[in-house]
């Protein structure tokens, strides 16, 4: 525990402007960042007497070692700055809105060449226009079904879209006019993204338009006595007209506004929204925010208008023209003149006083305080249960402190070869998923490690000492001062890359490493900090059998009860890191186990391989084909097309004696025990396939 006052900066230094700040701890990690009209006043209430500090600023201050800050020209680039190093380095005492659940949304992927219309959820990706959020994702369904008679969109996946167009045969929705099958050709790519667009538009509330246009062409088919298409017109018009009135009218049309409540206590709050486009609440989203800093209702406004609006995939009317909060931030302006220049055009923020607009308020807040609610009730004792878990390890282990950071690592393979291992990190009891780590195990020669034990020597060795030369690179952590006013002087305190300003990859040292593993495992690992000399870490194994605690030297395990916090945490790092490995080294057995027999065809790459089982769509099918087929393939020449017939197929052998032989049932070649045409194990090395065949023929 730091004493503020040793890295107090000296009078006069902190320059009277506004501006960002950040307070790192002793690792260089960033722990608050704030921002401030002045910093040389905000920044003094941080060094006055601790006891007439908030519990919480005092665990900030002592956690912290340094303080660095930025001086900018206006108090609205200090929002925007503020957010961004929010998010990038993720600091512990901020207040972090998170999800109270994920949020299905109604995603159109205009990104693509023929976009695509499905539910999401999570992160936004680039190129997507989204429309929600909704409360259930069989309220989008519903929605779009009703849509696709008006807008045949393509709803299909990628794999559905490529079979059908290898098959020249679209699927049951092309057939039933609920999908524009742009998969056979059936409409070009410029009309099917028209197509999209008008989708979009509609979705995003331009919804007369439509409904004019298909009155306007129905009178047009009664005028022509064409009644069946009036009829269908007429029908498409309904489907439009329900589809509005799934969304309830709450407020006047035109009104654009979304329409904040919160709902909380001393310790935590739920924050509920409700998306009102049209005059029609258009979606529904809520957070949960635990009050890790000593804030006001205004300020957490502030943080979470910021959160909801600041991020990277905010699109065209994201930003409504109209935003109503509890309470105001406290610097109303500058947030409004923010969110102004996120739009494009006047934004106004206030607290709806009296009308409908009032009314709607209550209800959102009404939503707020059930979610409050049905959060205590799920989470009951989740901060009390990690604080116990993390405590109970640390009696267990004899430990000086808690270890609030604790990295475990765990090595797959399978009988040596594609050897992968995993390093899982967890906060404060949680999963930290952006510090998780993968590791491809070379072993002294780079053909892998021998056994376990040297994999799990060579990636503590490999973690750590990619630590140590960071840290030695960065210096010796020193006061990070702010300058006199053109931003950040000094050096920077911990392992920091200095081109980019963020942390590196190996940055924060854990408080404890656990192994996938017994005495073996922990002896290999133990070896491997002593011949870097980190002797500040804490080490133990997890042996799977009987779930023993193993420490370093010990002949006895360390037993703890079965129903205990601390082995429960344990577990779940243990199985988190398996999982990982697991999965990376699946990745890679996948990959080497299907190495393509096209790979020694000269001249052909993996773009031509792409392209040619894309137009045939198996290997077996290339087989069939002629040279002259394979030449029509874009990218292939004559002489391509020659060596990949004469790859696929035995000397003296023709397409259709290959494709009657693929047809035949499988004989088994006397050689090796296998089918004569088994390409299962192509690439394998030649030990490898001896070994499987061996396997095989036993």
């Amino acid at each position: 525990m730091a004493d503020p006052a040793t890295y107090r900066p000296a009078p006069g230094e902190i320059p009277d402007a506004p501006g960002v700040y950040r307070f790192r701890d002793e690792h260089g990690r960033v722990v608050y960042v704030g921002k401030a009209k002045s910093l040389r006043q905000r920044l003094s209430s941080y060094f006055q007497d601790l006891a007439n500090l908030h519990p919480r600023t005092q665990q900030m201050v002592t956690t912290a070692a340094s303080v660095q800050w930025t001086v900018v020209g206006t108090e609205v680039e200090a929002l925007a700055l503020e957010y961004s190093w929010i998010k990038e380095f993720d600091p512990r005492f901020n207040v972090k809105y998170r999800d109270d659940k994920s949020y299905p949304y109604l995603a159109v992927t205009m990104a693509e060449e023929f976009p695509r219309v499905q539910v999401l959820r999570g992160a936004k990706r680039a190129g997507t226009r989204y429309f929600g959020p909704y409360a259930h994702a069989w309220a989008i369904r519903e929605t779009v079904d009703l849509l696709l008679r008006v807008f045949p969109v393509r709803t299909c996946s990628a794999g559905v879209f490529r079979r059908a167009a290898q098959q020249g045969r679209p699927c049951l929705l092309g057939y039933i006019d609920k999908c524009s099958a742009p998969c056979v050709g059936r409409i070009t790519p410029d009309d099917h993204r028209a197509l999209a667009q008008d989708f979009c538009d509609f979705m995003a509330g331009d919804t007369a338009r439509f409904t004019r246009r298909l009155t306007a062409r129905m009178k047009d088919a009664a005028a022509d006595l064409d009644y069946e298409r009036a009829a269908r017109l007429r029908d498409d018009i309904a489907t439009l007209e329900t589809a509005m009135q799934k969304n309830a009218v709450v407020l006047a049309d035109g009104t654009e506004a979304d329409v904040f409540a919160m709902a909380g206590d001393e310790l935590e709050a739920a924050v509920q929204v409700f998306h009102v486009r049209d005059g029609r609440i258009r979606g529904q989203r809520g957070w949960v925010v635990e009050k890790v800093e000593d804030l006001p209702d205004a300020e957490l406004v502030e943080h979470l208008l910021q959160q909801v609006y600041g991020g990277e995939d905010v699109q065209a009317g994201t930003v409504p023209r109209e935003v109503l909060v509890p309470e105001l931030p406290p610097d109303v302006e500058q947030v409004e003149a923010w969110l102004s220049g996120l739009r494009g055009s006047r934004v106004h923020v206030r607290v709806p006083l009296r009308g409908d607009k009032r009314e709607l308020a209550a209800t959102v807040r009404k939503n707020a305080e059930h979610a409050l609610a049905l959060h205590r009730t799920r989470r009951a004792g989740d901060l009390t249960t990690r604080s116990q878990a993390l405590r109970e390890i640390q009696e267990a282990l004899d430990l000086p402190t808690a270890p609030l950071r604790i990295e475990c690592y765990d090595v797959s393979h399978n009988q040596g070869t594609y050897q992968s291992a995993s390093m899982v990190v967890f906060e404060d009891g949680m999963a930290r998923k952006s510090e998780y780590r993968l590791f491809t195990v070379r072993g002294p020669e780079g053909e892998g490690a021998r056994d376990d034990t040297a994999a799990m020597h060579e990636v503590i060795t490999r973690r750590f000492r990619r630590y140590l030369a960071d840290r030695a690179a960065s210096g010796e952590a020193e006061l990070g001062l702010g300058d006199d006013g053109e931003g950040m002087d000094g050096p920077r305190s911990g392992p920091v890359d200095a081109g980019t300003g963020r942390p590196t990859r190996f940055a924060y040292p854990p408080n404890l490493v656990v192994v996938d593993g017994g005495p073996p495992q922990v002896a290999a690992a133990a070896a491997a900090l002593a011949e870097l000399g980190v002797d500040d870490v804490a080490l133990c194994g997890l042996a799977k059998r009987l779930e023993e605690v193993w420490l370093p030297g010990e002949e006895y395990p360390v037993i703890l009860r079965r129903s205990s916090e601390g082995l429960y945490l344990l577990q779940r790092l243990r199985d988190e890191a398996h999982r990982f490995a697991i999965t990376a080294h699946r990745k890679r057995r996948s990959k080497g186990m299907t190495a393509s027999v096209l790979d020694d065809v000269p001249g052909l790459g993996p773009a031509r391989q792409a392209a040619l089982l894309r137009h045939f769509g198996s290997v077996k099918r290339l087989r069939a084909a002629s040279a002259e087929e394979i030449a029509t393939v874009p990218g292939m020449g004559e002489r391509t097309a020659a060596a990949v017939v004469a790859a696929l197929h035995a000397p003296g052998e023709q397409p259709a004696q290959t494709a009657a032989r693929d047809d035949a049932p499988p004989t088994v070649a006397a050689s090796g025990g296998l089918p004569a045409d088994t390409p299962v194990v192509v690439g394998l090395p030649a030990g490898e396939r001896a070994g499987a065949a061996g396997m095989l023929e036993a």
